[in-house]
């Protein structure tokens, strides 16, 4: 081959890399995976504030609700109805022009941590999250610098617009209303070791739901009254947890401490008390729903979707579970047993500071599981990694029934829990999950 055939054909093979180069796609955005990741720095602030469950939920809800938003208003299509349409929202006007966003992606996730810092106490630590994420965002291309500021502006114009109906939930009249005191008499709920913390949201049935229109259309049955006469439903139950508290083995104590999720544990150490970081109930869902939509492959929109239904589910169904725990006031097992059987005893788990019936656990799990089994069908199994942040192990789950039985039960064998509790608040999850995906889970 002569000089010039051997130049000519080393600038063809050159061009020919080129043209590759240039041709080729770009890397695409794992969007399901950004979109929990950048969820989770909102759960690290609610460990840092010790949101209590209800609390943690209402945050879930709106944080996600921004990220819906502006997925709806920049045009993304939904698999399913609109989830707003289906609320008390239905007819708000939010009074937003979309501007045409190049990456509506990267403004929604912008949204969801502004909406994180406006609503939580130590919210303020998202800053330097958001920055990183705007880092993150020009390095990876999503956005430019030319068109960040009005990325910037419309989601901090979505995060106003999604506080300014946060405000308006009842959430901010909360310490004007009359302080709980402990009921006295036989069967009422009462503060329980070690660090006898005082009852945990006591009025919170008067913050406004999504879904539910009336409350007491999700009352749970009567629960077992009273009673300790041998062989009476109460005092069955109760020797029930006894039982099962003394002889559990390790798989039942894996189970019972996979799902704690108790964000008030307190340890002492001489006379330090410690408190023991711990994610919430509503925020082992919501990382399941996160894992179930990486599974999944969903796109942006349809992250957003399943992220905030969830959250707004869990915001509803904490309502009702608390409406009915402190109607009923009714004691925990540890208080009645350390009482009449067992001076010593202690439940394997820390119990909650707030009454026993029904169990939120129970409520909040199966409400979450049915609506996730709408959206991502039956024997969708995963594994539940939720928790290896909190320092244990994954756990994989055949489907989210399967996991919500499992989170119901958790709560007979950590002690916290009668068994009536637990299954009628399987029964009141189940019904508000229903409800919801009755509303939205038919296909466009």
């Amino acid at each position: 081959m002569n000089r010039y055939l051997q130049s000519s054909f080393a600038i063809l093979i050159v061009t020919c890399l080129v043209m590759n180069v240039s041709l080729a796609k770009p890397k695409e955005i794992n969007w399901p995976k950004v979109y929990t990741q950048q969820l989770f720095h909102i759960t690290e602030v609610m460990v840092t504030d010790v949101a209590s469950p209800p609390v943690a939920a209402r945050i879930y809800a709106y944080s996600t609700l921004a990220t819906y938003l502006i997925s709806k208003e920049a045009g993304m299509g939904f698999e399913h109805q609109d989830i707003l349409g289906q609320t008390y929202l239905a007819g708000q006007n939010w009074d937003v022009e979309n501007p045409g966003l190049s990456s509506p992606e990267f403004a929604a996730i912008y949204a969801m941590l502004k909406v994180g810092e406006a609503i939580m106490p130590s919210g303020y630590l998202l800053k330097e999250k958001q920055q990183d994420w705007i880092n993150t965002a020009l390095k990876a291309k999503i956005i430019n610098k030319k068109s960040l500021q009005v990325h910037l502006d419309y989601a901090s114009l979505i995060a106003k617009k999604v506080m300014e109906v946060a405000k308006k939930d009842g959430y901010l009249q909360l310490s004007t209303l009359t302080r709980y005191t402990p009921q006295q008499g036989e069967g009422f709920w009462y503060p329980t070791p070690p660090a006898y913390i005082a009852a945990v949201e006591p009025e919170w049935k008067t913050i406004k739901p999504f879904f539910i229109q009336n409350l007491n259309e999700y009352e749970p049955a009567p629960m077992a009254p009273f009673d300790m006469t041998e062989g009476s439903s109460f005092h069955t139950q109760l020797m029930e947890v006894y039982t099962t508290t003394n002889e559990l083995g390790e798989e039942k104590k894996l189970i019972a401490n996979f799902w704690d999720c108790n964000p008030f544990k307190v340890q002492f150490s001489g006379h330090m008390a410690i408190g023991v970081k711990k994610i919430s109930p509503g925020g082992h869902w919501i990382g399941i729903t996160g894992i179930a939509a990486q599974k999944a492959a969903l796109s942006f929109a349809e992250t957003a979707y399943i992220h905030a239904l969830v959250g707004m589910t869990l915001h509803d169904a904490f309502i009702s579970c608390w409406k009915a725990k402190y109607e009923t006031d009714r004691i925990r097992p540890e208080t009645v047993i350390n009482q009449q059987l067992d001076q010593r005893w202690r439940p394997l788990l820390q119990t909650p500071p707030f009454p026993e019936y029904t169990s939120g656990h129970s409520v909040i799990s199966r409400a979450s599981a049915v609506v996730l089994t709408g959206y991502f069908g039956d024997n969708f199994d995963f594994i539940d990694s939720s928790e290896t942040y909190f320092g244990l192990p994954e756990r994989p789950f055949p489907s989210f029934l399967y996991a919500s039985e499992e989170a119901a039960i958790s709560r007979l064998y950590g002690g916290i829990h009668f068994r009536d509790a637990i299954e009628e608040g399987v029964k009141q999850g189940e019904k508000i999950g229903n409800m919801v995906w009755t509303k939205v889970g038919t296909k466009k």
